[in-house]
Formats: C-alpha cells, structure tokens, sequence
C-alpha cells in the first residue's frame, strides 16, 4: 500500500492506493471526499467582469438573465452549500452578458458564474 498526497483546489488529502491483483493501483475506500469542481462552462468563456463564487457550492437558481441590467450586489446566481443559500452577487453595475453554468452544476470556490458588460 503506497500513500500519496493529492492537491484538490489547494485542499490536501491523504490518500492510500494498494496495487490489486497486478493491475493498476486501486483507490483505497476510505480515499479522500469528492470535492467540487468547476463545471464547463455552457458557453466558451466571456467577456467584461467576472462575477465568482466565494465558496463551493452547487448551482441552486439562476436568478439574473442575460440582458438583465444589474447593479452591484445585485445576486445574479444562488448557491446551495450545507443546506445554505448563498447568493452570488454583482461585484459592479452593467448588464449580464452571458451566464456560463446552469442549475444544479457543482462548482469550486472562485468559478466563473457569469460577466457582466
């Protein structure tokens, strides 16, 4: 049984591998919890502000559309963590110019939701 450290979004587990049967290292069952990742995006980037999460989180509602003109703090997407909502808010005034993920997608701390323009 060989131990390694695995990096996930600047997170660190401790995970052990056992080399089963001559075949490829297997991930031991108590490997480390899945993290979230950023989802793709549903489009191929943007341009303007990013608006980011502060946490990881799963996409609970899309609440500004594209188009919608926004002004700072305005909450253009929710997130579901731990049982919370957490809203994503416009970090400046403009208009949304493309949301780039859609309900229900896992995203890591820091992942692009939408731009504004």
């Amino acid at each position: 049984m060989e131990t390694y450290i695995v990096r996930v979004n600047g997170k660190e587990y401790e995970v052990e591998v056992e080399m089963v049967g001559g075949g490829a290292p297997a991930a031991a069952p108590a490997a480390a919890p899945k993290a979230a990742a950023a989802a793709p995006a549903k489009k191929a980037g943007g341009s303007g502000t990013a608006v980011t999460t502060g946490t990881a989180g799963k996409v609970f509602k899309l609440v500004a559309s594209e188009g919608d003109a926004v002004k700072a703090g305005d909450t253009i997407v929710i997130l579901e963590a731990m049982k919370m909502e957490i809203p994503v808010v416009a970090p400046a005034d403009g208009t949304v110019s493309s949301i780039v993920v859609s309900e229900g997608e896992d995203l890591a701390s820091g992942a692009t939701v939408a731009y504004l323009g």
